[in-house]
């Protein structure tokens, strides 16, 4: 100890040029060098929950179907109505639901597809509700 006995008492250096980094600055120093460089991306997109699609019953496909009917009868004044319909997740099984009011520009039965004013395509197959 008698070889530091003329430092070890003396105030921590502090720079006058620079800021003091925070502790997570300095954490962040090495974070390229981390060994597991991703996996706490991995285990939350393991842990990320997505849902089943719903089939449905042939008398929920034809409510729906009847529906289509009447908004093709008015497709020329583009109704608004509220659709919830599947979305397929492009990173694992399954996907979600999701509900928008939008107005209908088109109906295509070739496609089996609902075309919205914005242009967005929804695949009838996906839709489990309408509401007019």
């Amino acid at each position: 100890m008698n070889n530091y006995s003329d430092i070890i008492n003396l105030p921590h250096h502090t720079s006058t040029r620079h800021k003091r980094m925070s502790r997570e600055a300095r954490a962040a120093q090495f974070a390229p060098f981390a060994a597991l460089n991703g996996y706490g991306e991995a285990i939350i997109e393991t842990a990320r929950l997505t849902n089943s699609k719903i089939e449905l019953s042939e008398e929920m496909k034809q409510i729906i179907n009847e529906k289509l009917n009447i908004i093709n009868t008015y497709i020329k004044e583009k109704p608004q109505v509220t659709l919830t319909y599947f979305i397929k997740d492009l990173k694992k099984k399954g996907g979600s639901y999701t509900t928008i009011i939008a107005n209908i520009k088109h109906i295509d039965l070739v496609y089996n597809s609902i075309i919205l004013t914005n242009k967005k395509k929804i695949n009838i197959q996906d839709i489990i509700n309408i509401e007019i």
